[in-house]
């Protein structure tokens, strides 16, 4: 037998001590113990959450600006904003590309993936304006003018939203359009006016506001326009759900709303 150890009783307990919490630490990460360090919400995996957001192309500056306010709000969950012409926005949803949200620029739209959405809710409306070079040289008062051959005009293609809003407002003023080009999204359309490659253009008001100094907005009084609805929903191929459930209820909050209203959309 060994004689006993001469190490004093309080030395053996402070030994005790510290190895007892060696052993509490993992077993407290495991649980999820402690500080999270203000990451706010995770997914299931502990993990900080990105949501991928499929907008239609009239909604790419708001949602900049949403992007962020979301961000500040929510520590943890990081957005990023897909914009594009909503029919490209469904096709991408139909062939399973990896996204959380969807919003588009109509109902018909959404409605037509009913299979690969949740509920739908509506966000915001918009209507049409005539965006003209800056000036508006061609002095273009209203839809009828757009009906002047010599006038270049330019329109987006019938498969996109604001094509089908454009051609509903025209065939109800039986003016006949010959348009110069048909593009896959209204940004195009705005483009080409910018760039003094057409006259005119049909688009959306919220679009024409985002150019200040490079096209002017002729109103459509609202008898002849047309009302575009923007339906959001998550996807139901979604990774994060909850999350994704979450940042479509904020879009309808007062604060998501007025950034909207700021930007010139109108009550849902």
């Amino acid at each position: 037998m060994f004689p006993k150890s001469p190490v004093p009783a309080s030395v053996r307990r402070g030994a005790a001590a510290v190895v007892t919490a060696a052993l509490l630490v993992p077993f407290a990460t495991a649980c999820g113990g402690g500080d999270d360090g203000g990451e706010g919400k995770k997914d299931g995996g502990g993990k900080d959450v990105n949501l991928t957001v499929l907008a239609a192309s009239s909604l790419t500056d708001v949602f900049a600006t949403a992007e962020k306010a979301y961000e500040r709000g929510h520590p943890g969950t990081r957005l990023t904003v897909s914009a594009a012409g909503s029919q490209e926005l469904a096709a991408q949803v139909k062939q399973g590309a990896p996204a959380d949200v969807l919003v588009t620029a109509d109902t018909r739209t959404m409605d037509g993936l009913k299979a690969e959405t949740g509920t739908p809710t509506v966000i915001a409306r918009n209507r049409l304006v005539i965006a003209t070079r800056e000036g508006n040289p061609e002095g273009i008062k209203g839809l009828r003018d757009l009906g002047d051959s010599e006038l270049k005009v330019v329109l987006a293609d019938d498969t996109v939203p604001v094509g089908r809003y454009s051609k509903q407002v025209l065939d109800r003023q039986h003016v006949e359009v010959k348009p110069v080009s048909k593009e896959a999204n209204v940004r195009s359309v705005l483009s080409k006016v910018e760039l003094g490659e057409a006259d005119a253009g049909l688009v959306y008001r919220t679009d024409a506001a985002t150019a200040p100094g490079k096209v002017d907005a002729v109103a459509i009084p609202d008898a002849q326009n047309a009302v575009a609805s923007y339906p959001a929903a998550t996807l139901k191929g979604s990774e994060h759900g909850k999350a994704a459930a979450e940042f479509v209820k904020w879009l309808s909050t007062p604060k998501a709303q007025k950034i909207l209203r700021d930007a010139g959309f109108q009550k849902p």
